[in-house]
């Protein structure tokens, strides 16, 4: 296990208190919620693990812990109950050959020049019996849900499912884009235009992440090729999962779980800011859950979070069973009333067998962890007794 010093500490720092904007490789292919930031992801894996290292991220999300892997030429393995968070993922981090891509710049110039709103494309009758498409109807925004349906009709007859897969991707960002709390919906031609920028971007961004990944490869001089490996799976099934037996030991794991009493929605994109609808499902072609508990650890209005703090317990006693002594494990999380959370949370991962690590004393003894600020992305080192509702907490541990 690498130790935390103060020099590493410190560039651990300097990385958590960068608020500039998520961008660069393929980070912004879709805005998944509560995401973890690209600098201080790289900086932790570097802070800890080395070249041909591996690193899991149990709660993987928009797959940032992913992406920044593959540059800095580590394996990881990303796994989320999610299917939309795996579909992003896999995307994020799937190289296309030039023969892919230039027929991928083709029909996605098709989309934009051969479509109009007086074509009928056959309905999504199963996707809309099943309310995927729940208030995409309303005079503002049913436009911009028959362009994706007429898309989507276009995409699902293309043959090589790693060209349709990213199609689909470039349309969930868009649809993203134009619908997801936005005051104002977009025109068409706007949705169009859109389209096809984030065509463009979202392919030079892939070629950015493989040239990084090649460069770190090159630079370090490993001999094991670099792997990535995405589960649909729960946090607490891992030590279930036989896939992992063929795995190594991770040397970090770097996540951020649900956050507890905090309203997150993973699940749902909200239109006009107030209706929710699980239309990015229907785009990306995979199935919701059981509702925002299945992706939450339970209803956050329950009295003490029982059910949250009980499915923490399961998933990192099932996670600590694929680590050893040599892993650090690197979290991000929030909570709804830290005064009480944040003593239960750690209560619970020492019950399980972690142990905290703290920053070292030449950053100042009152100052043991580092909190973010959310609004305004700032991070800063404070007191122990100093918490606030609207601050993420990153907690370093390793297992005992």
């Amino acid at each position: 296990m690498h130790d935390l010093t103060s020099t590493s500490a410190e560039e651990i720092l300097t990385a958590a208190r960068d608020n500039s904007r998520v961008s660069g490789l393929t980070h912004t292919f879709y805005k998944y919620p509560a995401r973890l930031s690209p600098t201080f992801v790289r900086a932790v894996i570097e802070t800890f693990t080395e070249p041909g290292d591996w690193i899991l991220d149990p709660f993987v999300g928009g797959g940032t812990t992913l992406v920044e892997a593959k540059a800095l030429a580590r394996s990881c393995i990303g796994v989320d109950n999610n299917e939309l968070a795996v579909f992003v993922s896999k995307i994020k981090t799937t190289y296309l050959t030039k023969r892919e891509q230039t027929w991928i710049r083709k029909i996605g110039s098709q989309l934009i020049t051969e479509t109009s709103l007086s074509q009928q494309p056959e309905r999504p009758t199963e996707w809309i019996k099943s309310g995927y498409l729940k208030n995409l109807n309303s005079e503002s925004v049913w436009r911009i849900r028959k362009l994706m349906e007429i898309f989507i009709e276009r995409i699902c007859r293309i043959r090589n499912p790693r060209s349709q897969a990213f199609l689909r991707c470039v349309l969930l960002s868009t649809g993203q884009w134009a619908l997801d709390n936005r005051k104002h919906t977009p025109s068409v031609n706007e949705f169009r235009q859109q389209f096809a920028a984030n065509v463009e971007a979202m392919l030079e961004g892939m070629q950015e992440l493989c040239s990084n990944e090649k460069k770190s490869v090159k630079e370090s001089a490993i001999q094991t090729p670099i792997e990535t490996h995405i589960i649909h799976s729960r946090a607490q099934d891992l030590d279930n999962t036989t896939q992992f037996s063929h795995f190594p030991t991770p040397k970090l794991v770097i996540t951020s779980p649900p956050y507890p009493g905090v309203h997150v929605l993973y699940h749902r994109w909200q239109i006009h800011g107030r209706r929710e609808t699980p239309a990015p499902f229907w785009i990306a072609n995979c199935l919701d859950g059981r509702g925002l508990s299945h992706y939450t650890f339970g209803w956050r209005g329950e009295e003490k979070l029982p059910s949250y703090f009980s499915q923490l317990e399961e998933s990192f006693k099932s996670i600590i069973q694929i680590l050893d002594r040599d892993t650090t494990i690197v979290q991000v999380v929030a909570f709804s009333d830290p005064t009480w959370q944040l003593p239960k949370y750690l209560e619970v991962l020492d019950k399980v067998g972690l142990e905290e690590i703290h920053l070292p004393p030449k950053l100042g003894e009152k100052y043991e962890r580092l909190w973010r600020e959310v609004p305004n992305r700032k991070w800063y080192a404070m007191q122990n007794d100093d918490v606030a509702s609207n601050r993420e907490l990153i907690l370093i541990h390793r297992v005992i």
